[in-house]
């Protein structure tokens, strides 16, 4: 498995232990959406790395995406507010995922409230996740 997916996959598996929304990866985006809300982790853009040449090395800072949705009643506010909070408490209690990435940093959403027709509306956001890391080797 390659650094980069390694790492994905990590991020992935740090994002399932939160409690209540369902976990996806590079999903589409449901037709429902589940109480407890959705996490969809997208792999994003890695980006031009820097490259050093003895040895050779590729350093990423990778921007891999987060899309949060809730749709409640009541209360969708505050339970986006808890996922929010939740993706950030797992990013900083493991920031270099297992020693997998030099540092992992989770950047500020802009919610949005999107109304499907005929629907509940949703609240929903993209949050960034900067994925720093190094690999002898682009793929």
């Amino acid at each position: 498995m390659s650094t980069r997916e390694s790492i994905l996959v990590a991020l992935f598996a740090a994002l399932g232990t939160i409690s209540g929304p369902k976990v996806l990866r590079n999903e589409s985006l449901p037709t429902r959406i589940p109480a407890g809300g959705i996490l969809i982790l997208r792999d994003g853009d890695p980006g031009e790395p820097e490259v050093t040449l003895s040895p050779l090395t590729y350093h990423y800072q990778h921007r891999a995406e987060i899309e949060v949705l809730v749709q409640l009643k009541t209360a969708k506010d505050a339970a986006f507010d808890t996922l929010a909070a939740n993706i950030g408490a797992r990013i900083e209690a493991n920031r270099t995922l297992g020693g997998l990435c030099d540092w992992t940093e989770g950047m500020a959403p802009v919610p949005v409230e999107l109304v499907l027709e005929g629907g509940e509306p949703m609240k929903a956001a993209i949050i960034p996740v900067m994925l720093i890391y190094s690999t002898t080797h682009p793929l």
